[in-house]
């Protein structure tokens, strides 16, 4: 080996240490082109997910969604053969989705830890834990910038390569549960940080701005006047004196004049004011690179658009904001953890009622609706709200009244035995009669 080969030797492993210890990643690591993806935008601010973070805008929707998909539960349900549905109980995956994950993390946490890096990163990935037998017993979630998704050429199975304390897992298709974003190729996720590079670079260099301001001094502008003309030993006690009353640190404290100084100011410059605006609108802005309103993170500039308030906020957030989402998550179990043949069987679903369950009015008008239309029974309504069941709640109703105009008054036959009811205009108001034709007054 030439001396020249062995100081190159030396040199990169000098660099490679010398970088590891400043960003935490080696020269050699996989995740060194995730690390460099969070390159610098048109601002001058390096952007990554970390960076992107300390905006409070984008940690805010994050948290939000991260958050509020993680309360409501996702269990298992089997499709019976009359068109219902009911809890899996009774299969393996139905512990591990809706009691525990994995050994070290409940569902809220597991399911908003994988949303937060669906937001993050695009992507959601966990790598699936099997008994000896096949059956899934754990889902570990994994960081996804130190994760590789490339499709063999030759046998077009998708490989996985996880980078992990210097070592690089190869993991099969089949032993790793993805979760995807919006994407084009059809492999990964685009991240929203990563795609709003631009408007989160201006977002952090408004952010820097105004920190250097407050660094420096209140935004209002202010200036000296002397009566004379100071000499250069007079200009630097007077630096010296004014720097021990620059800074937020000192902010309010009084200066001492002397020799007939005077203090001015001038209030607001225009570059401070459209700083300002430029701040605000980067609110707006950041909210819409994750599908969220401003007032749902505490923007309440624009509130009085929602009209009647919570109940169609969360409405809207529900439909255009969560909703693609949760189906994202739901049709990722049924691909990645269920067999082929259970597919037809067996399928996840959100409970989104969970996420109205805050409004009392809009939830009890709900309740009222499905027990007069005959769509949900008393003891389904009571369990909503964790209620016991009650004797004779198990039959569907329906209000006694709902009869087209022409029979108004005369008599129907419901059970089709020639029983009739009395005509509607006899019975009590607010009467209910039985789907199945049982009279339950």
């Amino acid at each position: 080996m030439s001396i020249a080969t062995r100081l190159r030797g030396m040199a990169w492993k000098a660099a490679s240490a010398a970088f590891q210890s400043v960003t935490g990643v080696s020269l050699t690591d996989l995740r060194l082109g995730a690390f460099m993806a969070g390159g610098p935008s048109i601002s001058g601010q390096r952007v990554s997910v970390d960076t992107a973070l300390q905006l409070d805008t984008v940690w805010a929707c994050i948290r939000l969604l991260s958050e509020t998909i993680g309360s409501m539960p996702l269990k298992l349900h089997e499709q019976q053969g009359d068109g219902q549905s009911s809890l899996a109980r009774d299969h393996p995956l139905y512990r591990v989705l809706a009691r525990a994950p994995n050994a070290d993390m409940t569902p809220i946490e597991f399911w908003s830890c994988m949303a937060a890096c669906c937001l993050a990163w695009g992507n959601g990935f966990a790598q699936i834990m099997r008994r000896g037998d096949g059956q899934i017993v754990a889902l570990n979630p994994l960081r996804p910038d130190r994760m590789t998704v490339q499709r063999d050429p030759s046998t077009g199975a998708v490989v996985y390569r996880y980078s992990y304390q210097g070592k690089t897992l190869v993991l099969d298709e089949g032993d790793v549960f993805q979760i995807k974003g919006f994407c084009f190729d059809g492999l990964m996720g685009i991240s929203p940080i990563t795609a709003g590079r631009q408007s989160i670079g201006a977002a952090l260099g408004a952010e820097e701005t105004a920190g250097r301001m407050f660094r420096n001094g209140l935004l209002s502008q202010t200036y000296i006047s002397a009566p004379t003309y100071l000499s250069a030993a007079q200009k630097e006690q007077a630096k010296a004196i004014l720097a021990d009353y620059s800074g937020a640190m000192n902010a309010g404290k009084t200066p001492l004049l002397e020799g007939g100084w005077k203090v001015e100011s001038i209030g607001l410059r225009a570059e401070d004011l459209q700083l300002l605006q430029t701040r605000q609108l980067g609110v707006a802005t950041l909210c819409r690179w994750f599908g969220v309103q401003p007032v749902m993170i505490g923007a309440m500039e624009k509130s009085t658009a929602w009209g009647t308030g919570l109940e169609q906020m969360n409405l809207w957030f529900l439909q255009y904001g969560l909703m693609p989402w949760l189906q994202r998550i739901e049709q990722a179990v049924s691909r990645c953890l269920l067999l082929p043949v259970e597919r037809d069987r067996y399928f996840a679903r959100f409970n989104v009622d969970a996420l109205l369950r805050g409004d009392s009015t809009a939830r009890a008008g709900y309740m009222q609706t499905a027990l007069r239309s005959g769509w949900m029974t008393v003891n389904e309504a009571r369990a909503n709200d964790n209620l016991p069941p009650m004797p004779g709640g198990d039959v569907l109703m329906v209000q006694a009244q709902m009869i087209p105009l022409a029979d108004i008054g005369k008599p129907r036959n419901l059970t089709g035995t020639g029983g009739q009811d009395p005509p509607a205009s006899n019975r009590p108001h607010g009467t209910q009669s039985s789907i199945t034709g049982d009279d339950n007054e």
